[in-house]
């Protein structure tokens, strides 16, 4: 199952740069990485991201991820998937940009 992660341009680039990220302002705070589903995923980025034009869409195995990967409850009691650790590059499946369109922003075919 592929869940996915979704960065500023700036943070994507620091993590490609790193090899590692800890996750955006939020994660830090938040004390882990936050990860959506494939279903969740639109609403993260309508909730979190709505008008920011220069996104990419990380997407990584969540098995892949291990015991630091916890499904805890968030918006609406729905289960998200949440990573106590650092994300590590080779962990990405994929990543792709993340286009703003006039209704949203517009994801990649086969993600929603």
């Amino acid at each position: 199952m592929l869940i996915y992660k979704i960065l500023r341009r700036p943070e994507w680039e620091a993590f490609r740069d790193a090899g590692e990220t800890a996750g955006a302002p939020v994660d830090l705070e938040d004390g882990f990485i936050h990860f959506s589903t494939a279903a969740q995923v639109t609403g993260t980025a309508e909730k979190h991201f709505a008008d920011e034009p220069d996104l990419v869409l990380v997407a990584v195995k969540a098995e892949a991820l291990g015991e630091a990967l916890k499904w805890e409850p968030s918006r609406g009691g729905a289960l998200f998937p949440h990573l106590y650790r650092t994300l590590r590059l080779e962990e990405v499946t994929w990543d792709k940009s993340l286009p703003l369109g006039g209704a949203g922003h517009i994801f990649p075919e086969g993600v929603v």
